[in-house]
């Protein structure tokens, strides 16, 4: 249940990439962009900064670890892999961040940008739940960020991986409820 949402919040969406989007996934995943884009759209209207976080792993440390699955099966990347799906409709104000590892502030700027605006929550959406959006909420715990989910706006590549997350780790993260539920609490700032 969301009890409030801090009056400088961000919007952090992670890995809405078309490669990732291409992928199978646990729910629609015309949904779950739906829904991102919708927050996408209360954010900016709201004058609250929106993420989009991207990852690309080739050539990280992490990359080069051995381990048994391989999402992308080995394949070359095509040329848009690293672009936001359009339906996010980027703007030039958004912070762009590029990650190399599952969560979004390992070695990257994420952190100093949502200081720099003062930042004390973030609104956290994408995919996966389990492995980008988990990974990033336990980050910004560490530095001592509200966090708030949407519920309605992350999947998983696994239905079992991503109900894990919302029932036992993500609650003890940040609260958790839908997309509209978030804009409502916006709603009354």
């Amino acid at each position: 249940m969301i009890t409030t949402i801090d009056k400088n919040t961000a919007l952090v969406l992670i890995d809405l990439q078309m490669m990732i989007v291409q992928l199978n996934v646990a729910h629609p995943i015309a949904g779950v962009i739906a829904k991102s884009a919708k927050l996408v759209t209360a954010f900016r209207k709201a004058g609250l900064p929106v993420v989009l976080v991207n990852v690309n792993p080739i050539g990280s440390a992490a990359s080069k670890t051995r381990k048994d699955s391989n999402p992308t099966g080995g394949a070359a990347p095509k040329a848009d892999w690293l672009d936001i799906t359009p339906e996010i409709a980027v703007e030039a104000d958004d912070i762009r961040i590029t990650k190399t590892t599952w969560g979004a502030f390992y070695e990257t700027a994420l952190h100093d940008e949502l200081q720099k605006r003062g930042i004390t929550q973030i609104v956290l959406a994408g995919v996966a739940t389990s492995i980008g959006v988990e990974s990033t909420a336990r980050q910004a715990n560490e530095r001592g960020y509200n966090i708030a989910f949407a519920s309605d706006a992350v999947t998983d590549l696994f239905m079992d991986a991503h109900i894990n997350s919302l029932k036992y780790i993500l609650p003890r993260l940040g609260e958790i409820g839908t997309a509209d539920e978030i804009i409502a609490k916006m709603n009354e700032l």
